[in-house]
């Protein structure tokens, strides 16, 4: 099950989001042959032409657990002020099947911009 976490985002600035990932044993997760992807949009039931997707990247070393899931401030730039959901996703590719676990959900306040 994801943990549930918000976030608040300024509208028109850079912002990153570290995620470090842990066994049920509190040992960091090994994210080698895993990679991570994360959306935000208004609703869960939006259009995906609303679809944000975030820039995600797992850190190295991989074994360290660590993901970053980002946006440019470009991109929160064209946001409306309010509410949105999102989660984050890691995949495992093995011989014969992938494997998706979502690991983080929740929801978004983007906070607007006064300079711009």
């Amino acid at each position: 099950m994801a943990q549930y976490e918000d976030i608040t985002i300024d509208q028109g600035a850079d912002v990153a989001v570290e995620i470090h990932l842990i066994n049920k044993d509190g040992s960091a997760k090994n994210l080698t042959n895993h990679t991570v992807a994360a959306k935000m949009k208004r609703t869960y039931t939006s259009d995906s032409a609303d679809t944000l997707t975030f820039t995600c990247i797992v850190a190295n070393p991989k074994t360290s657990g660590v993901a970053t899931i980002s946006l440019t401030n470009t991109q929160t730039g064209t946001l409306k002020s309010g509410q949105y959901v999102y989660d984050v996703e890691i995949s495992f590719q093995d011989s014969s099947s992938t494997i998706v676990e979502r690991v983080l959900e929740g929801k978004i306040l983007v906070t607007p911009s006064v300079t711009r």
